[in-house]
């Protein structure tokens, strides 16, 4: 089997050599690049199986090279940031990005956070054979095998993300699903992450299924109308 592709953007010369050789170890491919424009070059080329991108990189920041590769692909995406503003991981997120990880980070919890990515990508790519019916909300229509989304009988282009996340809410409509719940099913995650992640791509999902057909509970979490 083909080692994974890591495409990673960072302009730090010591981070980007030292993170390349630390997953290099762990068996990944990476083709790493010191700015935005080089990066985005570099994604066309070799068409990487994961983008990792530093939000702070000269020519083209990472959260514009984001959006370039959103728009062309559903490559799955991790933004990196120097900083925990909220402000920069909402615009990454906001721009596509499937996780975010913040500097300095561990190199463990890095590989962990790119196969928990890469697990529910290739999870919503193969499609779950028990969930074959069609599922109905409104003018909303969910093909859990086929991976397709309607509204109005419009095709919705969802993120790999977005899809796991609407299958979760459609699994069981008019339930109040938990932030960590949410975390844990959609991201994978077995230790506590930042309910940030869920909040934004709730978001995000809702710009494309109509903003009231998720509900959100207050200091519970959220639900899907049915």
């Amino acid at each position: 089997m083909a080692a994974t592709h890591v495409l990673f953007v960072e302009d730090d010369d010591v981070i980007r050599e030292a993170t390349t050789l630390a997953l290099e170890r762990d068996g990944f491919q990476v083709t790493a690049a010191p700015d935005g424009l080089t990066g985005l070059a570099a994604f066309r080329a070799h068409r990487p199986d994961i983008a990792l991108l530093d939000v702070m990189v000269p020519g083209l920041d990472g959260v514009s090279l984001c959006r370039r590769i959103r728009d062309e692909s559903t490559v799955p995406v991790i933004m990196v940031s120097a900083r925990a503003d909220a402000i920069d991981i909402v615009l990454g997120l906001e721009a596509g990005a499937d996780d975010y990880v913040t500097k300095p980070f561990d190199g463990a919890v890095l590989v962990a956070r790119i196969r928990a990515v890469l697990r529910r990508f290739r999870a919503s790519a193969a499609g779950d054979p028990q969930d074959g019916a069609l599922l109905s909300f409104g003018d909303i229509a969910i093909d859990p095998e086929g991976l397709e989304v309607t509204r109005a009988g419009e095709r919705l282009a969802l993120t790999p993300t977005e899809m796991r996340l609407l299958l979760e809410f459609a699994a069981a409509p008019g339930t109040v699903l938990s932030r960590d719940r949410l975390l844990t099913r959609v991201w994978d995650y077995d230790w506590g992450g930042d309910t940030r992640v869920v909040d934004v791509h709730v978001q995000r999902l809702r710009a494309k299924v109509g903003q009231d057909r998720i509900e959100t509970v207050r200091g519970f979490g959220y639900k899907l109308r049915a």
